[in-house]
């Protein structure tokens, strides 16, 4: 665990991989992750606990697939979002995004279950800043 203040926009400048996210800080068990996207990511399924998304710059897009059926929620900058554990979703930035993640340490960014991992995704637990 990282002992000392981030400074977020520093840390963001430290990397350009997209969909590949950054592990900031740790707290309790859970990661703090930053992460750059472009495009889209691909539908997956975080079968035991919730995804927290914060975006920090650039609009950021989530397709859900709830009981009710499928929507899309929208975040712009300074917008938070919660999935839901067990949602299927899959998020996506035509114009690019930065964002900030609450994830169990371990938590595989393409989940528990998901379509095949195109190779402009970084199937990863996280990367140390």
């Amino acid at each position: 665990m990282i002992n000392e203040p981030v400074n977020l926009r520093a840390a963001l400048d430290t990397f350009d991989s997209l969909w590949s996210p950054r592990i900031v800080t740790q707290v309790n068990d859970y990661d703090v992750r930053l992460a750059k996207v472009a495009g889209e990511h691909l539908w997956h399924v975080h079968e035991n606990t919730d995804e927290f998304f914060m975006v920090l710059a650039g609009e950021l897009r989530i397709a859900l697939r709830e009981p009710a059926g499928e929507r899309v929620v929208t975040l712009a900058k300074g917008s938070v979002f919660v999935v839901p554990r067990g949602t299927e979703h899959k998020p996506s930035s035509p114009e690019g995004a930065e964002l900030l993640m609450f994830e169990p340490t371990g938590t595989l960014t393409v989940g528990d279950r998901h379509n095949e991992v195109p190779d402009h995704v970084d199937a990863t637990t996280g990367h140390a800043l």
